[in-house]
């Protein structure tokens, strides 16, 4: 693990917050507070991934860097890769950071804890979870859950993701953090993978890298970022980072 690279791929196309990245929060678009906290974690090159002008317009105004990319991919995944192919075609960079660009609160810690399974060669991906605190998130399907078995302190190999409540029994349930980091390798073998069985029936793309025998091992960390999907999410956003910066 030498040269990594974080990307945030970015479109303006969603159905319940139309223009979700170029929503303003505390006088700047919700894309550039992402990018900002990914260039906190110090991690490497940090470089937005848009199919859209517009995006790449205000990353670029805040002297962020930002790649153009095809209209038509079906997944952030799918966007990275033709990004990282784009930025980087001779291979310097050996990993890829995924982080979502509606996490406008995320902790720039955590970016950074997310590369450090992939220091095991045996390790594909890596990923995070946070323990599940709330007993109605338990059973709520819009959280998904990881099952993994616990390799040291704070770190796991996953054994399967879930909507549905798991394991059974006793013990802490674990939140699954949709953040990713992807060796090179791992990332273009992805991408050329069909759809899973698994993947098309509890609709979780990270089951697709299981099914093909992929490793994923997940970092513990100690809360869940806030993903903005709705105008209430978009309204909890901007009033954490107003308290941020009145602190």
């Amino acid at each position: 693990m030498s040269d990594p690279l974080v990307l945030i791929p970015a479109r303006l196309a969603a159905s319940r917050l139309p223009n979700k990245p170029l929503a303003d929060i505390a006088g700047e678009p919700m894309i550039v507070h992402v990018w900002r906290r990914a260039m906190e974690a110090g991690v490497g090159p940090v470089v937005v991934a848009t199919d859209s002008p517009e995006i790449a317009e205000v990353v670029v105004r805040a002297h962020g860097k930002a790649v153009l990319t095809r209209t038509d991919h079906a997944s952030g995944s799918d966007r990275i890769f033709e990004a990282v192919e784009k930025i980087d075609p001779e291979g310097r960079h050996d990993v890829v950071v995924n982080v979502q660009g509606d996490l406008p609160t995320i902790d720039p810690r955590v970016i950074a804890a997310s590369i450090t399974p992939l220091a095991d060669p045996d390790v594909d991906l890596a990923t995070l979870v946070a323990v599940i605190e709330r007993d109605e998130e338990k059973t709520n399907p819009n959280v998904v859950k990881m099952v993994g078995t616990q390799v040291s302190p704070g770190r796991f190999r996953a054994l399967y993701f879930t909507r549905a409540t798991a394991p059974y029994g006793d013990g802490p349930l674990y939140h699954h953090i949709g953040l990713y980091a992807y060796r090179r390798k791992a990332l273009q073998c992805f991408v050329g993978l069909p759809p899973s069985p698994l993947e098309r029936r509890e609709k979780l793309e990270q089951l697709r890298a299981l099914e093909a025998g992929m490793r994923i091992d997940a970092v513990v960390v100690d809360d869940v970022p806030l993903g903005v999907d709705t105008p209430h999410d978009l309204d909890r956003a901007r009033e954490i980072i107003a308290a941020r910066r009145t602190a």
